[in-house]
C-alpha cells in the first residue's frame, strides 16, 4: 500500500481549494522526509509512508517482522531527518519502569532529592524490540503514549512536542518475548511490517552498502516547528459525512464480524479518521476520500483487532479479516 496520489473521484472541489496552500506545504515536507529516509532504505515505500503518516498525525507507530529486516534503521533513519530530540530503548528482560521513566535520586551533595529523567523524554523515542521487556515494563509507555505526560512519585511531567514512539516488535513465536497487550497495542496508530526485500531491491541494498553499515548520510530537513505546523494543517483536512459514514460501516462491520471476538474501539476510529486526514495532506488534497480510509484500514485496524481462531498469527488474520470487510463495505460516490 504505497501512498501515492489518487484521482480526485467525483469531487466538486476546485482546482485549488480553500486550505491547498497548507496542503501543499505538508505534502512537501512529507516528501523531503520520505527522500530523506531512502537514502538508507532501499524500497519499503508502504512502512515509509506509513511512518510519515503517523508523525504527521501525533501517532505513533509498530514495526513487526522478523529480525534483519530493516525495522531499527526506518526508526533511526526518521529520527535522522528530523531536527528533534532523539531517545532509544533497548528493551530487555531486566529493563525496570524507572530505565525508561526515570527516577529521583537523592542527591548527596545537596541534601534534596532530584529527578533524573530517562529516555522517554525525548521527541522521537525508539522502543527497540519493545516485546521482550516484561509487562510490568511494557506498560511505562502506556500514559507517556496517549496523554504525553509522565506521573512518577505524584509528579506529572510534560513530553516535550512533538512526541513519537516508533516501537519495533519480534515475531511472538520467537524465543524470549511477551506478547503486547491489547490496550498497548491500541495505542499504536500505525502497524507496519517491511518484509523482505524483492532481488532487486537486495541487489541495490548491496551495492549501496557494500563497504559495510550505511554512512550517516542523512541531515535533518524539518524542525519541530515544521512537524507541528504541519500537524495543525493535517487537523483542517475536511471529512465529509459520506466518507464519515464509510469509516463508521468499517468500524462497525468490525463489531458485528463473527470472526472477531475483539473489534475496532472507538480509540480505533479516531486513528484512522486522523491517517486518512494525513494520508490526503501528503497527496496535496485538503479533502479525505474513500481511498484514503480504504487503504489505511489494515495497517491502522488490524493489530487491535483479535481473531476467533488461534490458528493463525493475529496480524495475518485479522489483517485478511479487515480487507474483506473494506471490500464488502460500499464505497460512497459522490453524485453531481
Amino acid at each position: 500500500m504505497a501512498i501515492e496520489s489518487q484521482p480526485k473521484e467525483a469531487s466538486t472541489e476546485d482546482a485549488h481549494p480553500a486550505g491547498s496552500t497548507d496542503v501543499l506545504a505538508v505534502q512537501r515536507l512529507a516528501t523531503e522526509i520520505r527522500e530523506s529516509i531512502q537514502r538508507v532504505i532501499v524500497g519499503k515505500s508502504e512502512a515509509i509512508d506509513l511512518a510519515v503518516v503517523a508523525l504527521l498525525c501525533r501517532g505513533h507507530v509498530l514495526l513487526e517482522d522478523v529480525p534483519g529486516t530493516g525495522k531499527t534503521t526506518l526508526a533511526k533513519a526518521l529520527a535522522a531527518s528530523l531536527d528533534c530530540q532523539f531517545g532509544r530503548i533497548q528493551f530487555t528482560p531486566d529493563l525496570v519502569p524507572a530505565d525508561v521513566l526515570g527516577v529521583n535520586f537523592y542527591n548527596m551533595s545537596k541534601s534534596e532529592f532530584e529527578f533524573r529523567p530517562g529516555p522517554v523524554f525525548s521527541q522521537v523515542l525508539l522502543a527497540d524490540e519493545i516485546n521482550r521487556a516484561t509487562p510490568r515494563t511494557q506498560s511505562a509507555l502506556l500514559e507517556a503514549m496517549q496523554e504525553r505526560q509522565v506521573s512518577i512519585d505524584g509528579v506529572t511531567s510534560e513530553l516535550p512536542e512533538p512526541f513519537m514512539v516508533m516501537a519495533t516488535l519480534n515475531p511472538v513465536e520467537m524465543e524470549g518475548t511477551f506478547p503486547l497487550p491489547e490496550a498497548q497495542l491500541d495505542r499504536f496508530m500505525v502497524r507496519a511490517s517491511l518484509g523482505y526485500p524483492e532481488r532487486e531491491e537486495e541487489s541495490s541494498m548491496l551495492d549501496r552498502f557494500k563497504a559495510g553499515e550505511y554512512p550517516d548520510a542523512i541531515r535533518p530537513v524539518a524542525t519541530a516547528g515544521d512537524i507541528l505546523s504541519a500537524r495543525k494543517s493535517v487537523d483542517g483536512v475536511r471529512v465529509d459525512d459520506t466518507v464519515r459514514d464509510y469509516l463508521l460501516d468499517i468500524i462497525a462491520k468490525t463489531r458485528s464480524s463473527a470472526s472477531l471476538r475483539l473489534g475496532a474501539s472507538p480509540r480505533a476510529s479516531l486513528a484512522l479518521q486522523h491517517a486518512a486526514q494525513g494520508r490526503a495532506a501528503m497527496n496535496g488534497r485538503s479533502y479525505v476520500l474513500p481511498d484514503d480510509v480504504k487503504e489505511l484500514a489494515v495497517p491502522v485496524l488490524a493489530h487491535r483487532l483479535l481473531a476467533e481462531t488461534t490458528t493463525q498469527l493475529r496480524g495475518q488474520a485479522t489483517a485478511e479479516i479487515v480487507r474483506e470487510i473494506t471490500e464488502s463495505t460500499p464505497v460512497p460516490i459522490e453524485r453531481e
